[in-house]
């Protein structure tokens, strides 16, 4: 009886284990002009991938601007609505999961964190068209039975100067979605994002500096985020809510652990150790942790044959010995 006793302990020790160590193995699923297929499918399902996060846009002229356009003729299939729905149906062919994660993109590529109003008239039609702009993808979330969806990216200022439409909006969005919520804040803002408690999900951007170098070792990589990793633990304590990286990854360039979120093209000097190690040490710093949800590397484009490649100084982890990196360890929690 004792040595049964043990045996069921035993089980059930393992099975907590397993249970800790589920996670979103995610990829960023970059909108293309066309439809995908099942061939564009294939190489998220071999790098173990369990998730996508799929990322229809809206558009504002400026960031005074408060217009949300979206759903045009000149916006690329993939963004839209329709291209939307297309991509959620062929990624869950293969058991893909989905968050959908309708993003605004300022014309001439200015930070979104930075959209502000200049009067209290604008920022009630900035409100309105933002509404619009969400729970139009919210009901499409719901439709689909999509497991998450994100609620906004990266809008730090808007967030800080209306605190109260964004509680009366994440209401909204409940009564028509019934899955779980995250919203995608900006690595150095998290911490001060005021809505967590209404969420399911404490989201990060997770582009934090982690080293000078020009080529981070892995282990200067794994010193530099023990400067982080408190603060973001801290959010999860505060809030009894696991941390999901909503995006992370790093370009293959020089100097890539110091100001992970530039995407400057002016820095187009190859370095793919520095992609590898910077990438290795993330994942070995929080894919063990149980209150960590997981992520989606930033960013995987659909005609995966052509993309990325030993010569690419950007984000894509396709075809550089990172691949291989995120492969071998979303196989161990998938």
């Amino acid at each position: 009886m004792k040595l049964y006793r043990l045996l069921i302990v035993f089980v059930l020790s393992c099975q907590s284990c397993n249970a800790q160590i589920e996670k979103i193995n995610g990829v960023s699923f970059v909108a293309s002009r066309e439809a995908i297929n099942q061939n564009h499918v294939k190489p998220v399902v071999s790098v173990n991938a369990n998730y996508a996060s799929v990322m229809p846009f809206g558009f504002l002229r400026t960031v005074d601007n408060p217009n949300v356009v979206y759903g045009g003729e000149r916006q690329w299939y993939g963004e839209t609505k329709e291209g939307a729905k297309q991509y959620i149906e062929e990624l869950r062919k293969q058991q893909i999961n989905i968050m959908l994660k309708p993003q605004i993109w300022v014309w001439r590529g200015e930070f979104t964190g930075y959209i502000k109003m200049n009067s209290e008239e604008d920022w009630k039609t900035l409100e309105a068209s933002y509404s619009k702009f969400i729970l139009d993808y919210a009901q499409l979330a719901e439709e689909l039975k999509v497991k998450l969806f994100c609620i906004g990216t990266e809008l730090e200022t808007f967030i800080d100067n209306r605190p109260n439409y964004w509680l009366n909006l994440i209401k909204e969005i409940r009564r028509i979605y019934k899955g779980k919520l995250t919203y995608a804040a900006n690595w150095d803002e998290f911490k001060r994002t005021p809505f967590w408690r209404e969420l399911d999900y404490i989201g990060v951007d997770a582009y934090f500096p982690v080293s000078d170098d020009k080529t981070p070792s892995y282990d200067d990589a794994i010193k530099g985020w023990k400067t982080h990793l408190p603060e973001i633990r801290k959010r999860y304590e505060a809030f009894d809510k696991p941390i999901l990286f909503t995006e992370f990854g790093y370009r293959s360039v020089d100097f890539t652990g110091r100001e992970p979120w530039k995407s400057d093209r002016s820095m187009n000097q190859v370095n793919l150790d520095g992609q590898t190690n910077t990438t290795k040490a993330l994942f070995e710093t929080f894919w063990k942790e149980d209150w960590f949800a997981g992520g989606f590397i930033w960013k995987w484009y659909h005609n995966h044959e052509k993309a990325g490649g030993v010569e690419n100084s950007r984000f894509t982890p396709q075809n550089k010995p990172v691949e291989a990196i995120i492969k071998a360890h979303y196989e161990v929690y998938k």
